[in-house]
């Protein structure tokens, strides 16, 4: 069972249909997404999702990593 509400759920399937276009945008950056739109961004994780925290004041809040393009692992 998933802690999360379903609009956490539904922001990530968002993020993931229209990566794509966030690449284009925000590329090496992360994101927090409320509301199917992005509230925050930035490089460093944890000031893109404290923002996102005090703009919404929802306790889960959707953060996505976009990558710059290839990755080589």
């Amino acid at each position: 069972m998933n802690l999360e509400p379903k609009e956490f759920w539904d922001d990530k399937d968002w993020a993931i249909e229209h990566y794509g276009e966030l690449q284009k945008r925000y590329k090496d950056k992360w994101i927090a997404i409320d509301g199917k739109r992005v509230i925050s961004f930035g490089e460093a994780r944890g000031k893109v999702k404290e923002k996102a925290l005090k703009i919404t004041g929802k306790e889960y809040i959707t953060l996505i990593y976009i990558e710059g393009g290839a990755a080589i692992y």
